[in-house]
């Protein structure tokens, strides 16, 4: 057993070095003994894949995926945590720390300087308040990765996995979707963590899609509608779209009509080839 998931060995390090947890920063560090070495093993690094975790915290994950892969480049906003990593992570050779925010570093150009053409995955413990950005970031911009493995609250791990279609979905669910094939891998007790969050988590697996499932001419457009459509979840698809794409309710119920869809239907009755039909539509007008 690593002594990073040692309560009082964690504990131990972080008084002496003065730290003390960011409520802002969402900090909650995992000592579940049994939950990095399951995250290390499924989210694909071996060998010859290297890893990018984003936000180490005391070291726990960052220590299991140094053992299974031959590089691990780790991105902490925290500069308190740096003295904590050198001291914690000492025993590795294979592991760099970078102090900054993973919403502003050019990711592509980290990964073309750290692992240059070798196959890469992201691994994460991310904190709940910047969940969706940093996966819609990683995502959008269809960096060389394999795969984003990352542990997040319960209830987004659920929305954010949701087939767009069904009663959870909602924008993330279907932007996800497009990007990726989601998979729920396993969940996490909030006994897991000090100190220890309100909620359950889970981990989720987010491995990239090669070719998207529907086609369209316009990818900004595509998901222009589907925040307008989930913007107003209560309201039909006819409202929400009148609203978020600032047009007419007849204008809309025609643009509806014409794609084959209800003007009273929801948004989370929505499939993706729903939304891309409504784009196109939308396009052609």
């Amino acid at each position: 057993m690593s002594k990073l998931t040692d309560i009082s060995y964690v504990k131990g390090v972080l008084k002496e070095h003065g730290f003390t947890f960011s409520k802002a920063l969402g900090q909650n560090f995992l000592i579940n003994p049994s939950v990095c070495p399951k995250m290390a093993e499924l989210c694909g690094a071996s060998e010859k894949v290297g890893v990018i975790e984003v936000g180490p915290g005391a070291g726990v994950l960052t220590n299991e995926l140094a053992a299974v892969s031959h590089k691990v480049v780790a991105v902490e906003l925290d500069k308190r945590l740096l003295p904590v990593l050198d001291e914690t992570l000492s025993e590795h050779d294979n592991i760099k720390i970078i102090n900054g925010d993973i919403m502003k570093l050019d990711l592509r150009k980290l990964i073309a300087d750290e692992f240059g053409c070798e196959e890469v995955v992201v691994c994460a413990n991310l904190p709940y308040y910047i969940t969706s950005p940093v996966i819609m970031r990683i995502l959008e911009e269809r960096l060389p990765i394999q795969s984003l493995t990352v542990m997040v609250q319960k209830e987004a791990a659920d929305r954010i996995c949701a087939q767009p279609g069904t009663r959870e979905s909602g924008a993330i669910s279907a932007a996800v979707h497009f990007y990726s094939e989601p998979e729920i891998l396993f969940k996490v007790s909030k006994g897991s963590f000090i100190p220890a969050p309100k909620v359950d988590s889970a981990v989720i697996k987010l491995h990239i899609r090669q070719q998207f499932p529907v086609s369209v001419r316009d990818e900004k457009m595509f998901f222009k509608v589907v925040k307008a459509a989930f913007s107003q979840r209560r309201k039909t698809l006819s409202n929400s779209l009148s609203s978020g794409l600032s047009m007419s309710k007849q204008d809309v119920t025609s643009l509806l009509e014409k794609a084959g869809i209800k003007a009273n239907a929801r948004a989370e009755e929505m499939t993706m080839d729903d939304f891309a039909k409504i784009t196109e539509k939308l396009i052609s007008e």
